[in-house]
């Protein structure tokens, strides 16, 4: 199976004080590590939704801008759909820092060509490290359109138009889902 990746690295990082793309985990920058990691489990394709003002040059991803302004990870998602050559597309936030590459392999697993998957732990959606169709794309365009930019809506519209469905993440892989929001985050993960 083939499939493009996005990492989502646009946001204002505002409860952080920073952008979040360039702190550190152990030694590596956010970013770079998520990179590294879509491309370990064979993404052929590896695109970076982020900040404007930002060179993200050298990294081994293209950038791809939003078409649609502060609208949030949606739009990124949106334009990475738009572009991709893939018939699936991984969708990461560059905050999951304890994201996987084993547990990704593990979602791919649950695909199939045209059929995408969305992680649910304890049954709140987990829709930023997701696969999500190419054929999603106008279901993306349409719900920004009206404007509704929330991505737990577009992933269940996905599912409920066949496009995807949910898996439940067992409770020992539920630390993949640890983000990094706010320096105390940052303390909680690293102490």
């Amino acid at each position: 199976m083939t499939f493009s990746a996005v990492i989502l690295a646009g946001g204002n990082s505002s409860r952080m004080g920073r952008d979040k793309a360039w702190l550190e985990i152990d030694g590596q920058r956010l970013l770079v590590r998520q990179i590294e990691r879509v491309r370990e489990v064979g993404a052929e394709e590896v695109f970076i939704s982020g900040r404007a003002d930002t060179d993200y040059s050298g990294l081994g991803g293209r950038v791809v801008r939003d078409q649609f302004i502060g609208v949030g990870p949606l739009a990124g998602i949106e334009r990475a759909l738009a572009v991709a050559t893939s018939p699936l597309l991984l969708v990461l936030a560059v905050d999951l820092v304890e994201m996987s590459a084993e547990f990704m392999r593990r979602l791919a697993a649950g695909c199939v060509m045209d059929v995408g998957v969305i992680p649910r732990v304890n049954s709140n959606l987990e829709p930023l490290a997701a696969f999500y169709p190419k054929s999603t794309h106008a279901l993306a365009e349409a719900q920004i359109g009206d404007n509704n930019f929330a991505v737990r809506d577009f992933a269940r519209h996905c599912v409920q138009h066949g496009f995807s469905r949910f898996i439940e993440v067992s409770a020992s892989d539920a630390h993949c889902f640890a983000n990094w929001n706010s320096p105390a985050d940052m303390i909680r993960t690293t102490s």
